[in-house]
């Protein structure tokens, strides 16, 4: 309950509600890049100050190799389970979206863990960085070796401004250009290399900026969330049960595979926690905007549908606190 009435988590909540019915009310899209933009900036600062305050340790080098398994082992699992249940495209679109990760969902259990003073290592939002790619790039691999061995042209991307593939190894090209130089990507690392170069003194200077706004901006980002995530609903209405089960039962069960390596590796509890919230969490913005070139036999409306509009809300309102409760529980 406590975590329901988090400022920013009743905004998403108000934002799911001004949807559902069909409310005018609209943050525009410059203003909500803006916000995206802020949050990744403020939070590669704060890691990067802690970096700063820590140091390089064993411990940040077993958070990151957690995080770099996670990612390659989620997004083979979920390929293998998804293509029981959908064609072949559709389940490499659908484990490229739940073996990367949401930001969003990220820093949202960040804010949870710093209300909490529950403590964690700076490197998680190069952790995060890390995991967002691997999951895309296995995907596309896997859709160009399917369309050799069907002998299949690439059918063409569609709708205004779609640039259309002409070849299973362009597709390639793009999405490792892409994983590798997206803005937001490197904005967060950019700024972690600030914050890691500038320490105590830099965090004195940027408190206001990347401490003090920091949550109200994540509360008003979260807003438009809950918008966006409302107006999403309708495209998973007629899909299978076992696409809705999947999208549902997946995350804590990626959570829990991400607890078992913390257990593992002896990570702290708040590192844990957020390796959990990696884990559980599904890209809606990444890997939807390479997809759409990089395999465009898979339906939109089936991976972005499901991921932003049941596997987000889950992991906002009931996610991040249940598997921040049964990792304090198991590390106690």
């Amino acid at each position: 309950m406590n975590t329901l009435l988090d400022p920013a988590i009743l905004f998403f909540a108000f934002g799911l509600l001004a949807g559902a019915v069909r409310s005018n009310l609209e943050i525009p899209a410059p203003i909500s890049r803006f916000l995206s933009l802020y949050l990744l900036m403020a939070l590669g600062l704060k890691g990067g100050f802690a970096l700063a305050q820590s140091g390089l340790t064993s411990q940040v080098a077993a958070g990151l190799g957690c995080a770099l398994v996670l990612a390659l082992v989620v997004p083979l699992l979920a390929l293998r389970l998804l293509r029981l249940v959908v064609g072949p495209y559709d389940a490499a679109a659908l484990a490229a979206t739940y073996g990367s990760v949401s930001a969003v969902t990220f820093v949202t259990a960040v804010q949870f863990l710093e209300t909490r003073g529950i403590g964690y290592g700076g490197h998680m939002a190069a952790a995060m960085a890390l995991m967002e790619s691997p999951a895309i790039i296995l995907a596309v691999i896997f859709a160009n070796t399917l369309r050799r061995r069907e002998g299949a042209a690439v059918v063409p991307a569609q709708g205004p401004g779609a640039v259309p593939d002409q070849a299973p190894g362009l597709s390639m090209r793009k999405v490792l250009h892409e994983s590798f130089t997206d803005g937001a990507q490197l904005l967060l690392l950019g700024s972690m290399v600030v914050g890691l170069a500038t320490g105590e003194a830099g965090r004195q200077a940027m408190q206001p900026f990347s401490g003090d706004l920091f949550k109200g901006m994540l509360a008003f980002f979260l807003l438009d969330m809950g918008l966006l995530a409302a107006r999403n609903l309708p495209q998973v209405k007629g899909q299978s049960p076992w696409l809705l089960a999947y999208a549902l039962l997946a995350p804590p069960v990626h959570a829990s595979l991400a607890l078992a390596l913390s257990l593992l590796f002896g990570l702290p509890l708040g590192d844990t926690i957020l390796l959990m919230v990696l884990a559980a969490s599904a890209s809606y913005i990444a890997v939807p905007a390479v997809l759409r070139h990089a395999i465009p036999q898979a339906n939109p409306s089936l991976y972005f549908g499901l991921s932003l509009g049941l596997t987000f809300p889950l992991n906002i309102l009931l996610g991040i606190p249940v598997y921040a409760a049964v990792a304090s529980q198991v590390l106690r």
